[in-house]
């Protein structure tokens, strides 16, 4: 199959392209390099060091025999030459990871608020737009979050994405339909992920557009099977407060010897997965396309959930780490219940891979021999999500 991979520099999209060329496709990357642009902005670095995007290619070439193109492109805000890569690649999928994916940084300030909303909604759209306007059935795989459900307790297990409600109508009588699942996104990176499920709903149900989308869980680790085989191919490791994931940032944080931020008293429940079972996933998606049609498949890409604090206390055992309750810089529930229904992606094969103290290791093999590159600085978290403010308006309520 040919695949094109918006984003496929990134975290998650560069392991996923490279998976998706091992397993035989034919993978061209979509990238305009924008997230090491935030590096620069703000003043952080990987701690793992990334080579260039020509450089990772060229690796990838002299280890497997395999070629990943590369388009230099801005799919937010240069509609024609994405419409135009569409008309000349016609590709069978396109995985969509262009866009801004942490939730501190699309709080920090209203700048970073309209530029997340711009980039991923803007994203989103123009790639369904101009699949219609070139006439293509080509299957979209979204990598979305477990965020749009909101993160208060629910009474039930959630599920992939519908829920069937009823309602009276007007003899009396109980009506019953399937819906999406009300969104409750807390941040403004997550009311974009939630904007794309309605983008994706009437693309799918006003012109046949065949979408995945995947409500991911939070990664954890670093590397792949893929990502090991070179120096060059090494992935993304983000410890900072703005993209740093909270298991890999606690890792990191007992490799150097830094207090574990858990922010509040670490109650927050949340779905968490393995970098390796991500692009698993996203192969499965991929080439499950043929299944999709009608309406759009949702599949929770999440394999266990687990307490913040129950994190702490884990690599707290495992590596002595000493842990620091931190003010919650969130807008959110001091504790919360989670369970997640995550069934689709285990019938298409998905084996998961489970939270074992083993496998820590090799991410904190990895933050000790890169520690010369954290700058402690940048550790902690310091996105506010306006308490301030909404102390003020009450006040003067």
């Amino acid at each position: 199959m040919r695949v094109l991979v918006l984003g496929g520099d990134g975290f998650c999209g560069w392991p996923s392209a490279l998976h998706l060329s091992r397993a035989g496709h034919d993978v061209v990357i979509v990238d305009n390099l924008v997230r090491r642009r935030m590096d620069d902005e703000l003043g952080v670095q990987s701690l793992t060091p990334i080579a260039t995007l020509p450089e990772r290619i060229e690796a990838w070439r002299c280890r497997t025999g395999a070629e990943i193109g590369w388009e230099d492109l801005d799919v937010a805000h240069d509609y024609d030459a994405l419409l135009a890569l569409l008309r000349e690649a016609r590709p069978d999928a396109v995985v969509h990871f262009a866009e801004q994916r942490s939730a501190p940084y699309s709080m920090k300030d209203s700048a970073h608020k309209l530029s997340t909303v711009d980039n991923n909604v803007n994203a989103t759209h123009h790639l369904l737009a101009a699949l219609v306007e070139a006439g293509l059935d080509t299957h979209v795989v979204h990598l979305g979050t477990m965020g749009v459900y909101g993160y208060e307790t629910a009474p039930v297990d959630l599920p992939e994405g519908y829920l069937r409600v009823g309602y009276p109508d007007r003899e009396g009588g109980t009506v019953e339909r399937e819906i999406l699942y009300p969104t409750r996104p807390g941040s403004v990176y997550h009311m974009t992920k939630s904007l794309d499920q309605l983008l994706f709903q009437f693309y799918a149900q006003n012109d046949g557009v065949r979408v995945t989308d995947l409500h991911q869980g939070i990664v954890w680790g670093t590397q792949t099977e893929e990502t090991r085989l070179d120096p060059a191919l090494i992935n993304r490791f983000d410890y900072d407060g703005d993209f740093g994931t909270v298991l890999n940032r606690f890792l990191m944080q007992a490799a150097i010897g830094y207090p574990l931020t858990v922010h509040g008293i670490g109650g927050q429940t949340r779905a968490f997965i393995n970098i390796q079972d991500t692009v698993r996933c996203v192969l499965l998606a991929v080439e499950s396309g043929d299944q999709v049609e009608g309406r759009v498949r949702i599949m929770n890409q999440a394999t266990e959930t687990h307490r913040v604090r129950d994190l702490a206390d884990l690599v707290h055992r495992v590596l002595g780490a000493e842990v620091a309750q931190l003010t919650n810089p969130r807008a959110e529930a001091v504790a919360n219940e989670l369970a997640v229904r995550a069934d689709k992606l285990k019938e298409l094969g998905l084996d998961p891979i489970l939270l074992e103290e083993g496998l820590l290791q090799e991410s904190v093999e990895i933050a000790q021999r890169y520690a010369d590159r954290c700058d402690r600085s940048r550790i902690p978290a310091t996105a506010l999500w306006n308490h301030e403010r909404r102390a003020a308006v009450r006040a003067r309520s």
